[in-house]
């Protein structure tokens, strides 16, 4: 079910959202795993990148009163979801990450993009006192 056919009450509720957060667990989950000389570089920067997807969601979410100011943390929100494709790139790359991984994860990353690119394409479907 698309996230405008049902009732979204939070930020929480958004199936960008879910799966933005789903996908910055299993980041964090795989980056358990990767060399301790990546700690402060490499898993630091994918964690991070990953949660600020989720976290920029949630601002946006909350700034629907105003859609430009909607708009510009969704864009956040999809920069990034970009970021985090570069260092889901370097993972794989370095072989940090397993190809079947590195699929799931890419594309998460992909899809995700997509959903905000949509929602930041018609900002009158999900602000508040806007025409829809």
């Amino acid at each position: 079910m698309d996230d405008k056919q049902k009732i979204v009450k939070s930020f929480r509720d958004l199936d960008v959202y879910k799966l933005a957060f789903d996908s910055a667990m299993q980041i964090f989950e795989l980056t358990k795993n990767w060399p301790l000389e990546e700690r402060y570089s490499a898993t630091d920067q994918i964690r991070r990148s990953s949660r600020s997807v989720c976290a920029n969601l949630a601002e946006a979410w909350r700034k629907r009163r105003y859609p430009a100011h909607f708009v510009s943390k969704l864009s956040d929100s999809d920069s990034e979801a970009a970021e985090t494709e570069v260092w889901i790139d370097f993972g794989f790359n370095c072989n940090y990450l397993k190809d079947d991984d590195y699929e799931i994860l890419k594309d998460n990353y992909d899809h995700i993009e997509r959903m905000l690119t949509k929602m930041i394409s018609s900002p009158g479907k999900w602000c508040l006192n806007l025409k829809k």
